[in-house]
């Protein structure tokens, strides 16, 4: 079913899918998410996993948390996705910290120190 917007017009929201379309998406999604934790969770949860695994599972975060972030430093909504060089310099020194240290806590505030005296959080 097509939804018709103020203008009459055909909306471009209704065209993307039916809503057996959606709901099929979400439950499969869901399916798949349920079943991936059951997956390690229940079945492998008990058993001891292969060192090799156990390595790979250990860079999950460091590969997620700088795609998370990259795009919030390199092109933040504050500015209109303008580079700036406060955010540039607090996540240069959050990483120069946290690899030295070897600490998150302390990186984190220090990263955060350095946003706020280059005056982007006052």
């Amino acid at each position: 079913m097509l939804g018709v917007n103020s203008v009459g017009s055909e909306s471009a929201a209704d065209e993307f899918c039916t809503r057996q379309q959606s709901m099929a998406c979400d439950w499969a999604l869901g399916l798949g998410t349920f079943g991936l934790r059951f997956l390690f969770l229940g079945v492998v949860g008990d058993r001891k996993m292969p060192s090799w695994v156990l390595r790979h599972l250990r860079y999950t975060a460091v590969g997620l948390l700088p795609g998370l972030i990259a795009p919030l430093v390199l092109w933040p909504e504050a500015t209109g996705g303008a580079l700036d060089w406060p955010r540039l310099s607090a996540a240069a020194v959050t990483l120069v910290v946290g690899y030295k240290t070897k600490n998150v806590f302390a990186a984190i505030l220090l990263g955060g120190l350095c946003l706020y005296v280059t005056g982007q959080m006052a």
